[in-house]
This record gives C-alpha cells, sequence and structure tokens, in this order.
C-alpha cells in the first residue's frame, strides 16, 4: 500500500513570511510545553544512549589502528577495513532500515539493533583473528543502522513538534556530536592504560546498560503498514519495495566503499572508480524505481519538499566540512606543532565543551528564531569561524587560536544538527517519521565519509602540510558560506508543508 506524502497534515503556509515573535503568555506556554516528565527523560535517556554509543564507535578506535594492527596481524593497509567494515553498513542500510522499521515496528527493530550491536561489541573485543573482527564490525554497523533512523523516529513520534520536541532533539544532537569528541579523547587513554580492546569492550558495556532499560520504556504501537483510518489495524500486511531496497542500498555501499577507500588510496584506483561510477548508477536507476513503484521505499514527493531538501543540504555540509576541520587539524597539530596525540586530545575536548554548552541552548535559539533560520545562521558561523583558521602559523600561538576557532564552530555546527533535523522531520506525518529520519542520518553518514576524501586529500598529498591545510581550510569556508546562502534562499521563498 503506498502512502501518499502529498496530502499534508497541515495547510501548506509561504516560509516567506516571517516568524511571529512570541508573546509573554505565549512563551510560559512554550516553557511549560518543553518540561519533560520523569518518564519522557528516562524515555529521552535511553534513546540519546543509544545514540551516543554509535557515536563513539565512529571514533574510538581510531588511535588505537597501529596497536590493534600489531596484535592481530593486519597490515598497514588492511587496518583502513577497521573503520570501513563498520562505515559501509551503518551507512547502506539506514534507508533500508528506516523504512522497515515504519513497516513492522521501530520498537522491536530498535530492540534487535541493540542486541545485535552489543553482541558484535563483544565479538570484536575477543577477535582473535583479522577475520572475527572484521565480522564484528560489519555487525556493529548493521546493528547501529537498525538503531540510528528507528531510535530517531521513536524520539520524533514520541515527542511532539513544538518546545517538546525541540529540547529532546538538543539534547540528542549534543550528545552525537559530543560522541565524536568523547570517542577520540576515549579511545587514547583506553588504548594507553588498557589496550585496544578496552575500546569496544566499552561499547558491550554501553549496550548492556541501554538493551535492559529499552522494552519497559519505549512505547508499544502497531506498526504503521497495519493501521488502517484512524489508527485501527486492518489485516492488510504492508509491502516493502524490494527492487529500491536493492538499489539505493547497493548504490549508498559502492559509494561509501569508494570514498573509504579514496581517503587512504586516492581516487586513481580502478576499484575506486568503478565503486564511484557503480554508486551513482545504482541511485540514479534507485530514482527510476521508485518514480514506477506502487509502494515506493523513498517517497519522490517527500523529497522534493523543500524543507527536506534544502534541510538535507545543511546537514551534509555541516557534517563533511567539520569532520574535515577535525581530521586536517589533527595533522597540523601534531605534525606541524609537534602536540601529542594526548595534547591534541585536549584542544578536542573544548570542542565537545563547548558544543555541550551549545546543546543546553540549541532550543532555545530555535525556539526564539526558528529552525530554518537557525540552520541558515549556525552554517554561516560555522564557515566564519573555519575562515579564521587561515590565520594558522608555526607559533605556538597558532595553538590558542585553533583551540578557540574550532570550540567557537563547533557551536555553530551543533546549531546546524539540531536545526536540520528539526527541518527535515517538521510537518511529516508519524507513518513517515521513520522515512525521513532515515534520510537525515543517511546524510550524516554521508556526510562524515565524503568530506576527508574529498578535501583532507589536498593537505596529505601536499609537499607542504600547512599550505596544504590553508587550502583545505578556505575551500571548506567558501562551501559552508556557500550552504548557508543557498538553505538560507532555499527555505525562505518554499513552501511549508507541499513541494
Amino acid at each position: 500500500m503506498a502512502i501518499d506524502t502529498t496530502t499534508a497534515t497541515t495547510p501548506a503556509t509561504p516560509t516567506t513570511a516571517p516568524d511571529p515573535q512570541p508573546t509573554p503568555s505565549a512563551s510560559a506556554s512554550a516553557s511549560a510545553a518543553s518540561r519533560l516528565s520523569t518518564r519522557d527523560k528516562l524515555v529521552l535517556f535511553v534513546l540519546c544512549a543509544a545514540q551516543f554509543m554509535v557515536a563513539l564507535d565512529f571514533s574510538v578506535l581510531n588511535v588505537a589502528l597501529p596497536e590493534l594492527g600489531t596484535d592481530l596481524g593486519m597490515s598497514r593497509s588492511a587496518l583502513q577495513w577497521a573503520v570501513t567494515a563498520f562505515a559501509l553498513p551503518s551507512g547502506g542500510f539506514l534507508l533500508l532500515f528506516g523504512r522497515v522499521g515504519d513497516l513492522f515496528g521501530r520498537r522491536r527493530l530498535f530492540l534487535a539493533g541493540l542486541a545485535l550491536f552489543g553482541a558484535a561489541s563483544l565479538l570484536a573485543t575477543l577477535a582473535w583473528d583479522p577475520a572475527s573482527f572484521l565480522t564484528g564490525r560489519v555487525l556493529q554497523g548493521l546493528g547501529a543502522a537498525a538503531i540510528v533512523p528507528t531510535g530517531m523516529s521513536l524520539l520524533t513520534t514520541t515527542f511532539p513538534e513544538g518546545p517538546a520536541r525541540d529540547r529532546a532533539l538538543g539534547i540528542s544532537g549534543t550528545l552525537l556530536s559530543l560522541g565524536f569528541t568523547v570517542g577520540m579523547v576515549a579511545g587514547g587513554v583506553l588504548t594507553d592504560a588498557l589496550g585496544w580492546r578496552s575500546t569496544m569492550a566499552l561499547l558491550t558495556v554501553f549496550a548492556l546498560i541501554v538493551l535492559p532499560l529499552a522494552p519497559g520504556l519505549l512505547p508499544k504501537s502497531l506498526p504503521h503498514g497495519l493501521k488502517g483510518m484512524g489508527g485501527a489495524p486492518t489485516p492488510h500486511r504492508p509491502r516493502l519495495d524490494v527492487p529500491g531496497a536493492v538499489t539505493v542500498t547497493t548504490g549508498l555501499l559502492s559509494l561509501i566503499y569508494a570514498l573509504s577507500t579514496a581517503a587512504d588510496h586516492g581516487f586513481g584506483r580502478a576499484d575506486v572508480i568503478a565503486a564511484l561510477l557503480a554508486g551513482l548508477a545504482l541511485l540514479a536507476v534507485f530514482t527510476v524505481v521508485e518514480s514506477r513503484s506502487a509502494a515506493p521505499l523513498v517517497s519522490l514527493p517527500m523529497l522534493r519538499r523543500r524543507t527536506v531538501a534544502f534541510g538535507n543540504l545543511g546537514g551534509l555540509v555541516t557534517f563533511s566540512m567539520m569532520s574535515t576541520v577535525v581530521f586536517v587539524l589533527t595533522l597540523y597539530l601534531q605534525e606541524t606543532l609537534r602536540l601529542s596525540a594526548f595534547e591534541t586530545g585536549l584542544v578536542f575536548g573544548v570542542q565537545g565543551v563547548l558544543s555541550a554548552v551549545a546543546g543546553s541552548y540549541a532550543a532555545k535559539v530555535i525556539g526564539r528564531f526558528g529552525a530554518r533560520r537557525t540552520l541558515a545562521g549556525s552554517l554561516a558561523g560555522q564557515g566564519a569561524l573555519i575562515a579564521a583558521l587561515l590565520g594558522l602559523g608555526t607559533g605556538s600561538w597558532s595553538v590558542w587560536l585553533a583551540t578557540a576557532a574550532v570550540a567557537l564552530a563547533s557551536m555553530f555546527h551543533l546549531g546546524a544538527i539540531v536545526s536540520y533535523g528539526l527541518t527535515v522531520t517538521s510537518g511529516v506525518p508519524d507513518e513517515e517519521q521513520g522515512l525521513a529520519t532515515g534520510l537525515v542520518t543517511s546524510t550524516q553518514q554521508v556526510g562524515i565519509t565524503v568530506g576527508i576524501p574529498l578535501l583532507g586529500v589536498l593537505a596529505t598529498t601536499s609537499d607542504d602540510l600547512l599550505a596544504g591545510v590553508h587550502t583545505v581550510l578556505a575551500l571548506d569556508a567558501l562551501i559552508v558560506l556557500a550552504a548557508a546562502v543557498l538553505v538560507g534562499l532555499g527555505l525562505r521563498t518554499g513552501r511549508g508543508a507541499r513541494p
């Protein structure tokens, strides 16, 4: 049964109209609405802890790779698979699992993903050879692909649109951003103190904490595919768009493989070129399949919504460009300024602290200015502060410039993360929240993957590292500022609920 997203539940409203200014009574009502009950807080804890765990997995292993390779007998060229084996399934299956959650039950898929992630983390912790370790990483990626879209859609359907959802997404976005930073710092500390296996053991412990709490807290509901008019159960079994699932999943897997491999070996390799072309071709076939499917995996009218298109553009840019900044600054701080790994971790630790501060105020800022204006403004702030990093040199004062600029940029980055998620999911019917949040998280995954191979390679292949870093930062800032303009104009001239 196809789901028609063109029948919006709210009337289309031009976004050219200025955001209404809250009256004192409206502000008081919004404040009261944003307060969360004890049960709401526990539900939010479970969902955010699961998202934090997945974010941690993206970075906690990075500094442990040399020791891991020595212990398991993996060559330097094979070490990239420790990262790619997780990134491939976690990014490639997001859209598919988001839709499966919509049709067959988000809660059960979320719990299954948690159980798989925990078991896979234990396997990676106890790995006895490269094959067992990489198997654990692949299964971790599959678990993450089930957790992220279903957890996000459970959050957006549990907390209604308005101050409560703004606050919930602000907390979730903060922990998501903080997870990457904590992973970088914790990975170094754990590896030095307890060895590389402790990084995987940490993820196992997280899963063991969250999994027992989730079943009693997460709301039970019928899958949307089994509901009829007014939410009444219907005997009709939902259908999954198999051709669409195959083409989009294979296409995303090909693209993520190509970009992940290019980050280490460049775009000149035959397998990278072949995977890149295959991925683009499969995604083109996917759009044709979806336009003809009676029950599409992705509703093309949804993709034509300006909020979805420009919101995801903002998310793609903020994730890809910020991950590139972190990558090139890590090289710069250690190779040009000769900081130790621990000192470099402290620089990014300041970034994590200010991200947490920004997260605590994100909901208030969005409530004051609206998600769409916050997204454009956050991108502009992020781009301006990345441009300030062009002043980096070889003197010790550059440490302070790098620390201040990247920390402040991360505050705007956090604002962009929260506001783009709100922009994309606002106004989307409950039965398609899994799809919308699957798009949000796919954008996040592709953004994290795409930035470093596209721009970071300019620094790693440059004869003068500092000059290469400056080139990357200049391009990075230009891209973010251009996106700020496009998002601002696109969301200002679009219409709210309809394309």
